[in-house]
């Protein structure tokens, strides 16, 4: 799925500054019972040499519309993804799921270069 993904050359790769995008829009299926999952996404990441170029980041999350996956799949798949993509300093993803049968979920996963 990642190959949809775009990056564009960070304008100031010499400072340290924050980008956060909200994806309220997020869907996906849930892989036991097939019916659809709502949440939002939202990513935070310090960009080092490339930042991620966002009408391939909405395709890209689109692409989870159909597809079976649990939240905690989905949220470390989409870190995993960006990461490789972009290679940024330090990113935060966090999956923010409606209510399903009485219990919300909120899944959080960081990555911090090396």
């Amino acid at each position: 799925m990642s190959e949809r993904l775009e990056t564009f050359p960070n304008p100031q790769p010499s400072r340290d500054y924050e980008i956060e995008i909200r994806c309220p829009e997020f869907t996906s299926i849930c892989p036991k019972t097939g019916l659809p999952d709502f949440g939002e996404i939202r990513i935070t990441y310090v960009p080092d040499q490339l930042c991620i170029e966002l009408k391939s980041l909405k395709y890209y999350l689109i692409e989870f519309r159909n597809r079976g996956i649990f939240y905690e799949q989905a949220t470390n798949q989409i870190l995993d993804d960006l990461v490789a993509i972009c290679q940024p300093r330090r990113m935060r993803v966090v999956g923010d799921f409606s209510s399903r049968g009485g219990i919300t979920t909120v899944v959080t996963v960081e990555y911090t270069q090396k």
